[in-house]
């Protein structure tokens, strides 16, 4: 899917060479389109033979049997054992105690941030705990006065707040994904910390809609933190002046009491149950699982690969200050709820959101809201669920 897509065309001809007998085609979608497009193949038993599909649709995929379990595969595969993946992103494919996907590439959020600015407000080092940041925050803020600001986090994302709800004990969803735990106490910690922010003014209620870009307005000190993934330390490096090199960094994410854990985003490989090639499928996603494959695919996408080995057989990944504090984070990064309904949630967390911090709601009447709708959006997996195990009682 997207740019990835038109990338790993370059990585088949070697692949075709050491394979004489297997012949690649490969379909690029874009990234809009793909999921409808996916699920009409699938009613039209014209899926492909192997997708890297986004992490979060995997659910829905298991849920439709439209996926092969991989367990067969990797005890053949000794050279992809699980424990050389980050453990956050490799369990982003195990649901129902079964391995469906194995990550292709990963992704995770965490702040890019103007290290002149924060020297210049008297913060002498980078925060490792909230009650650090929201000191950093408020020093910032006095320092850049009314009219900039310490952080932005966009108003149209709801990535930030899940990543800090993320990093609490009590699980998003309760039993077995039937019902929204919005209004658990760590959630709503989570939802505290982040209307604070905004209600202090160290960060301004705008989407990315609102401003003219976010490295523009990065660079000119509009803000000094940004909570962000790691394909924009390329934009970083090409967008902003050269005055700024050595200016500005990243950093793990804070969290309520020292680094805190993030979301594991990016995609996996599955090896759909229609293909009559599932052998030569495997055999693909071996070979783009290949550590020294991993690195060359970085070098083309930027995006960061889920093997430890491939981060060690990397002088480029293992010495970059900007993306070694991504390395930490996915040591600590966790999988979102593993249900199909997950994204749907996600927006009405992003919409709930901006409205609580827009002063519609109180916290703890976001947390309650936010049950109410994922509660509505979860009905019919209630009913399936209970259904099934009616079935399995009869």
């Amino acid at each position: 899917m997207g740019f990835e897509g038109e990338m790993v065309r370059q990585l088949i001809p070697d692949f075709e060479r050491a394979n004489p007998g297997i012949r690649v085609e490969v379909q690029q979608l874009p990234v809009t389109a793909a999921h409808e497009k996916l699920l009409t193949a699938f009613a039209g038993d014209g899926l492909p033979d192997v997708c890297g599909l986004g992490n979060t649709w995997l659910a829905e995929f298991v849920e439709l049997r439209a996926v092969a379990p991989l367990e067969p595969f990797l005890a053949r595969t000794p050279t992809m054992p699980a424990n050389d993946y980050f453990s956050g992103s490799w369990d982003t494919g195990v649901i129902g105690g079964h391995v469906y996907a194995v990550p292709w590439y990963v992704e995770t959020r965490l702040p890019f941030y103007r290290k002149d600015i924060l020297e210049a407000s008297g913060v002498k080092q980078v925060p490792r705990t909230w009650a650090e940041w929201n000191d950093a925050m408020a020093a910032v803020k006095r320092h850049v006065g009314p009219d900039r600001y310490a952080i932005h986090l966009p108003l149209n994302e709801y990535e930030p707040l899940l990543n800090l709800a993320i990093q609490q004990p009590d699980p998003l969803l309760r039993d077995d994904g039937r019902y929204g735990n919005f209004r658990s106490a760590g959630f709503k910690r989570a939802l505290t910390f982040y209307n604070d922010i905004f209600q202090k003014k160290w960060a301004p209620a705008f989407a990315n809609t609102q401003i003219a870009n976010v490295w523009n307005e990065f660079g000119r000190g509009f803000f000094t933190f940004y909570v962000n993934g790691p394909w924009n330390i390329a934009e970083f490096r090409k967008r902003l002046p050269q005055e700024l090199e050595g200016k500005w960094g990243t950093m793990p994410l804070p969290g309520p009491d020292g680094p805190g854990a993030s979301v594991a985003g990016g995609a996996s490989f599955v090896v759909f149950e229609q293909s009559k090639h599932k052998d030569a499928a495997w055999k693909l996603v071996a070979y783009l699982s290949d550590p020294q494959v991993q690195v060359r695919f970085h070098a083309l996408t930027g995006n960061l690969p889920p093997r430890r080995s491939a981060w060690a057989g990397s002088e480029a990944l293992a010495t970059d200050p900007f993306t070694l504090p991504f390395r930490e984070q996915l040591e600590r990064a966790r999988p979102a709820p593993k249900v199909p309904e997950w994204e749907r949630i996600a927006q009405e967390l992003r919409i709930v959101g901006e409205q609580m911090v827009a002063g519609r709601y109180t916290v703890d009447e976001a947390a309650a809201e936010l049950d109410r709708r994922a509660d509505a959006i979860l009905e019919k997996r209630r009913w399936m669920l209970d259904q099934h195990a009616a079935g399995g009682a009869r």
